[in-house]
């Protein structure tokens, strides 16, 4: 392994080329070895330029959205969809895959997980994780630990976890290319996150990982085109020869959570089809993908997020697409998030609640997904109830639903109503959320729903179009900036009285509401509410 000596400068360590900003200690230096950060040092200085390359390609995508061209699908690449190749085969512990239970990587929520009754976890570095410096590496920790069965957690109250014998399997999700570590540089400038991520977890866990007779598994998140995914496959490649593992050791499920993903999802299952083992409907960043991408277009205005379900015609649309695409090619098709919560002194709620679970994993299994997610260990037994029901093996690689999906079937627009009450829950949900991430809480629980980033996401991409077109709300009134300001101060007078005044002021409300509005109201459409929110991070 590479060699690299540590030195120290004034408030950064310069560790195998990598100069670390973050706090340091002897826990995090387990991590933060020389060949570790020499490791991630090499992929950011191979790979890196690539990275930026493409998201300069995003740029250039959207001004044709914006321009008029709709998304269609690619006729240079028209040969790979029309092709008989399969992806690799499924290793044995992933050949089940039903209930996957999603959730930060910190420790007390890794091990109620791993417990929890799921076939896998996705284990999040991205979405449900608040990227302070802390919940990174702390993450790191704790998947190093649960990887070699040592994780333990004692709650302040005295209450022990620690792993039963049987677990469910690791799946780690790196953060997207556009986002950056801004507590590591390399020559100068920021690293990857996703590199800094998925290298540090890979080079101290894939050999012991494959030791215990699993392996590497990751989901990789917020791709926009296959060529993306031959950059992810180039780095899988290389980083497996570089730590002396076979080629095709790693698997990665890729989210199709982005509107052009949708329309390359054939080929991006392609590009890596040595590495892959299925695609998951990423439903929550898939409809604000769909609005960011048809953000100028007043044909495309979008109505209360509520009437967004999984029925209307593009969400179906969708699913059916990603589900050919997998089986016609012997990968899982993965179904998307139950983000509910049980709600244990309302019994009534709660049987409401669980119903709605219920009646999304049917839908989903009648649909053929092979599996889905929950956000709760309370939700495992019943996600596992749905698809036990419909699956007679452990997949439904054999199901085929009728009829290919057009272009058009993609982006069929939807029409309806906004209402004050629209207004007002994304307003109330979205600086919610905002508020907790900027505390280091990147999954929240907000009103018996478990809410990570793409609620936020959602929230500002509506109220800022609402904003650009001038929408009306069903009762006649104008959306208007003010509109904005005076449903706001309603909403935070009502998570003040429930919050109460210590943990209001201590809170970080005023941040939360400045970064929200000013985006929910800018003249141009900021592309991820994470950027400019990570910048305020501590």
């Amino acid at each position: 392994m590479l060699e690299c000596a540590v030195t120290f400068m004034n408030s950064s360590s310069v560790i195998g080329g990598l100069e670390i900003a973050g706090p340091m200690n002897d826990r995090y230096a387990g991590v933060l070895t020389a060949d570790a950060c020499a490791f991630v040092a090499d992929l950011c200085r191979r790979f890196g330029p690539r990275r930026e390359q493409l998201l300069a390609r995003r740029d250039l995508r959207q001004r044709e959205f914006d321009a008029g061209l709709l998304p269609d699908f690619l006729p240079e690449t028209a040969a790979i969809r029309a092709g008989a190749w399969q992806v690799a085969p499924v290793p044995a512990d992933l050949l089940d895959r039903r209930t996957e239970i999603t959730g930060p990587v910190d420790r007390k929520m890794a091990i109620n997980a791993l417990n929890s009754g799921a076939q896998c976890w996705m284990a999040d570095f991205e979405d449900a994780n608040s990227p302070t410096w802390e919940n990174l590496i702390e993450g790191q920790i704790n998947l190093r630990d649960a990887v070699r069965r040592t994780i333990t957690f004692t709650s302040p109250e005295g209450k022990a976890y620690a792993l039963k014998e049987k677990t469910a399997v690791m799946v780690v999700r790196p953060r997207g290319w556009h986002l950056e570590e801004k507590h590591v540089r390399l020559d100068g400038r920021r690293i990857s996150g996703a590199l800094f991520d998925w290298g540090l977890h890979f080079f101290h866990n894939a050999r012991e990982l494959v030791a215990r007779g699993s392996g590497p598994y990751y989901y990789l998140p917020k791709m926009e085109s296959h060529l993306e995914a031959r950059l992810w496959n180039d780095i899988i490649v290389h980083a497996q020869a570089a730590v002396g593992l076979p080629r095709g050791t790693v698997r990665v499920t890729v989210l199709i959570e982005t509107l052009p993903a949708a329309f390359e999802a054939e080929e991006i299952l392609y590009e890596l089809r040595e590495h892959a083992s299925g695609l998951n409907c990423g439903r929550w960043d898939y409809m604000f993908s769909f609005i960011k991408k048809f953000r100028n277009r007043a044909g495309f205005l979008f109505p209360d997020r509520t009437l967004i379900t999984m029925e209307v015609p593009f969400l179906r649309a969708y699913v059916t697409h990603v589900i050919r695409v997998c089986h016609r090619h012997g990968a899982y098709a993965m179904g998307g998030m139950a983000a509910q919560i049980p709600i244990r002194n309302d019994p009534a709620a709660n049987a409401a609640a669980l119903a709605k679970v219920r009646a999304d994993k049917e839908r989903e299994a009648l649909a053929g997904h092979d599996g889905t997610w929950v956000a709760h260990p309370g939700l495992v037994q019943t996600a596992l109830e749905a698809f036990d029901r419909q699956l007679r093996g452990p997949n439904q690689l054999h199901v085929m639903p009728a009829g290919a999906v057009s272009a058009a079937q993609l982006i069929e627009p939807l029409h309806g109503p906004i209402t004050e009450h629209g207004v007002r829950w994304n307003l109330h949900v979205g600086v919610r959320y905002l508020e907790a991430w900027l505390g280091g809480s990147g999954a929240e629980p907000i009103h018996h729903l478990m809410e990570d980033l793409a609620t936020s996401e959602i929230s500002r991409s509506q109220l800022w179009q609402w904003l650009r077109f001038g929408a009306k709300l069903a009762d006649g009134r104008p959306v208007t900036g003010a509109l904005y300001d005076e449903l706001l101060a309603d909403e935070l007078r009502k998570i003040h009285a429930e919050y109460g005044d210590a943990r209001y002021s201590g809170g970080h409300f005023p941040a939360a509401v400045e970064l929200f509005l000013r985006m929910s109201k800018s003249e141009q459409f900021d592309e991820f509410l994470s950027i400019p929110a990570y910048e305020l991070l501590a």
